[in-house]
């Protein structure tokens, strides 16, 4: 029994894994650590399912943790960090060392692959866009196939079609059949992989917030003060109007709506104050006044209503 193997018995069978944050080191510590047998991991899991030994299961989980570096270097090219997919990959082989039957003639690295690629696919989906770009079974299956299916295509492409980027209506129908999804699917999700992420805020001070998306995106129309002040300017242009003249005198009233609420056949607007000053037979400043005075009482009328 080499020392390796010795250690692996130690009551804390973690000790000997350094933190993922010396990504390096732990790697190699993880190569280092010796492989089971198929009779060990059998007595394992069986001390495991039958006595809840805990010591079983660090030592399973310990002799596969190589496995999910290995898991994880195939989805690199999402651009998240390696030592976050080792992570989730290491919850998934946890999960999957609780569950495991060492008496279904099943070997624990072929049942721990399920579930260390389960936990790094919700990560990746949940971390690769702000938006989530797959929910459902097709998508998510979409999501994983799609890119290296198009490199495919495209190493099987002329030369001069190698600089093309989306998929034709025949490569869209291939993609579709090999992977049992409807074409519309795959031309979706093409072009969801193809987009980005759009700060709806600007991310700088530079006076750029007139082309950030907040700025025309931004319904106002259903925004409670918007429509609260909506409401006010209805009632104010009926009811509130009618409201406030029926506080004026007869003459007062008719000047205000002469001059303010009624349109001449020729559209150009009410009696001015010269006309109205014609009319009751007085100055053209004795009407401006009457006005300014019936617009005052106007005011105070609605402010008591509003």
């Amino acid at each position: 029994m080499n020392a390796a193997t010795t250690a692996l018995t130690v009551r804390d069978p973690w000790a000997l894994v350094p933190s993922i944050g010396n990504l390096d080191a732990y790697i190699t510590a993880v190569n280092r650590l010796p492989m089971l047998s198929a009779q060990e991991e059998v007595a394992l899991g069986k001390r495991l399912r039958d006595d809840g030994d805990l010591e079983a299961a660090g030592r399973l989980v310990l002799s596969h943790l190589r496995l999910v570096v290995s898991v994880s270097r195939q989805y690199l090219g999402y651009g998240l960090p390696q030592g976050d997919l080792i992570q989730e990959g290491n919850v998934g082989l946890m999960k999957a060392v609780k569950r495991f039957d060492p008496e279904q003639g099943v070997r624990l690295v072929s049942y721990a692959l399920h579930w260390i690629k389960a936990e790094i696919h919700e990560y990746i989906l949940k971390n690769w866009r702000m938006v989530k770009v797959a929910t459902t079974k097709s998508q998510r299956k979409l999501f994983f196939n799609l890119r290296s299916m198009k490199q495919g295509l495209k190493s099987e492409a002329a030369e001069a079609d190698l600089h093309r980027n989306t998929l034709t209506p025949a490569e869209v129908e291939t993609v579709a059949r090999e992977l049992n999804v409807k074409p519309d699917e795959v031309v979706e999700m093409e072009t969801r992989l193809s987009g980005g992420d759009v700060a709806l805020e600007p991310q700088t001070d530079d006076g750029e917030e007139a082309f950030a998306p907040i700025a025309y995106l931004a319904d106002e129309t259903n925004e409670p003060t918007r429509r609260i002040e909506a409401r006010h300017r209805d009632w104010l242009s009926s009811d509130g109007i009618s409201q406030a003249l029926a506080v004026l005198d007869e003459r007062s009233r008719r000047i205000v709506e002469e001059r303010w609420l009624k349109v001449n056949d020729d559209s150009s607007g009410g009696m001015t104050l010269h006309e109205l000053a014609a009319v009751y037979g007085v100055s053209a400043e004795r009407i401006r006044q009457i006005e300014v005075a019936a617009m005052k009482k106007m005011r105070k009328a609605l402010e008591t209503t509003a």
